[in-house]
């Protein structure tokens, strides 16, 4: 699914919903991000605005196979198409990195991580939002989650710890079924409720935050001249 297939869902009823409700986790996690720098991976429009006014800065960034859509909305863009692999900011530049719409995504799952280690700072933190594996979200293709590689929480944790981060909370999220049936949407609140006290292993999605693990080492890899672009922090 590209990024203009993604901004149409979230123009949905149903779409509204999903982003109205993960808005609400990613809050809880990072409630202040006040005078931070804070990137979107994948396809984050829907929930930077969250942080936008109070950080220094605020990216979105997509991978070159997912296509790019202007973010924020009537305002100067600050969204942009890269290599997921060679994304094109110097070492240590964020506080924060919001990775939705991403890993599942991803041509190599690893390598967009390795490029997360790299830009995060040494306290930053990371989030990452895929689609569970034992979820029907996953196989719901008239989402954006339900492309590519989901999950479980298990895979997800493995993944992470094996390229140097440290997962400090897992929560499950989205026990809705993905229907835009009206009588289905009306019960949408009560589906996460119900879903969340009785079967969390069957949620839509995993949200995972991790922290560098500071004894990682990413190795050095050959670029092509000219791949990476520096951006200059003051801006």
């Amino acid at each position: 699914m590209d990024a203009r297939d993604a901004a149409g869902f979230y123009t949905t009823p149903l779409g509204r919903l999903t982003a109205s409700l993960l808005r609400a986790q990613l809050g809880a996690l990072w409630p202040n991000c006040t005078g931070l720098a804070v990137l979107g991976l994948g396809f984050t429009g829907p929930y930077l605005p969250l942080w936008q006014k109070q950080a220094a800065r605020c990216i979105a960034v997509s991978p070159g196979h997912m296509g790019n859509a202007a973010w924020p909305a009537g305002c100067p863009s600050l969204a942009c198409t890269v290599e997921e692999d060679a994304l094109p900011f110097p070492d240590l530049l964020f506080d924060r990195i919001l990775l939705v719409h991403g890993l599942e995504q991803a041509d190599n799952a690893r390598r967009t991580l390795r490029e997360a280690w790299r830009l995060l700072k040494d306290d930053g933190r990371l989030i990452v939002v895929v689609p569970n594996r034992r979820g029907l979200w996953a196989y719901a293709e008239s989402t954006p989650f339900g492309h590519g590689q989901p999950y479980s929480e298990g895979q997800l944790g493995r993944l992470l710890n094996g390229l140097f981060f440290q997962v400090e909370a897992q929560r499950p999220a989205l026990f809705a079924p993905p229907l835009g049936w009206p009588p289905a949407l009306r019960l949408f609140n009560m589906w996460e409720r119900a879903g969340k006290a009785l079967v969390p292993q069957l949620a839509g999605l995993t949200i995972a935050e991790a922290t560098k693990n500071l004894h990682g080492l990413i190795p050095a890899r050959g670029r092509a001249a000219g791949r990476r672009v520096l951006v200059d922090a003051g801006r």
